[in-house]
């Protein structure tokens, strides 16, 4: 019995490298597109000193000196709008809490009620974070502010054994009203609303 290994005739290898063909594109093209998930996105632009901006879901304390009745605890509704006594609907989306103030002294003036009025904006409750994917359980957490992308991840019990670690995507609205995703690491700063989507890992 010779000791030489056993060769396909080369019409046989031929016809068998066709068939494996594309079974082996298959393989590489998968391995190629998820050893590194989320690589191609742009990544997220660095954090501004740019005050904050409100939004649907956020709650704000509005206080009106000198009329207790006119001071409370308001949501920032889906319209972006904050529903006053009195004073009415009062938009409130994409503005800071110092421009929401001066509409709202505004509108007091306007209406006749106040002839000097003074009135101050805090947020006490900012819209929620959103966490998707490969975490224990995944929902969303309201937003605290210097949150991170790992800190986020941690409220929902930290990753699980399939995600990726270096890296996730999150999805922000921007000033336009426009969504757009975003690549970013463990210590980037989210932002209200944000949507972060961890990746899993396919081996």
């Amino acid at each position: 019995m010779s000791g030489k290994p056993r060769c396909l005739p080369v019409p046989d290898r031929r016809q068998f490298l066709l068939r494996q063909a594309p079974v082996l594109a298959v393989l590489a093209t998968g391995v190629a597109g998820c050893s590194t998930p989320g690589a191609k996105l742009p990544p997220l632009p660095p954090a501004s000193a740019e005050p904050y901006r409100l939004g649907p879901g956020d709650r704000v304390r509005v206080t009106v000196f000198d009329d207790p009745q006119l001071t409370g605890d308001f949501r920032v509704s889906d319209a972006g709008a904050i529903a006053l006594p009195l004073a009415g609907s009062v938009s409130a989306n994409g503005l800071t809490t110092g421009e929401v103030e001066r509409a709202i002294e505004g509108i007091l003036k306007e209406k006749g009620l106040f002839q000097q009025p003074s009135v101050a904006v805090e947020v006490t409750e900012y819209r929620p974070v959103y966490v998707l994917g490969m975490v224990e359980r995944g929902g969303q957490a309201p937003y605290q502010p210097g949150m991170t992308v790992l800190s986020a991840i941690a409220v929902f019990g930290g990753f699980n054994y399939r995600a990726v670690r270096d890296h996730v995507s999150i999805t922000r609205i921007g000033e336009d009203g426009v969504a757009r995703e975003y690549r970013a690491g463990p210590q980037a700063l989210v932002r209200p609303g944000d949507v972060i989507n961890v990746f899993e890992r396919w081996f």
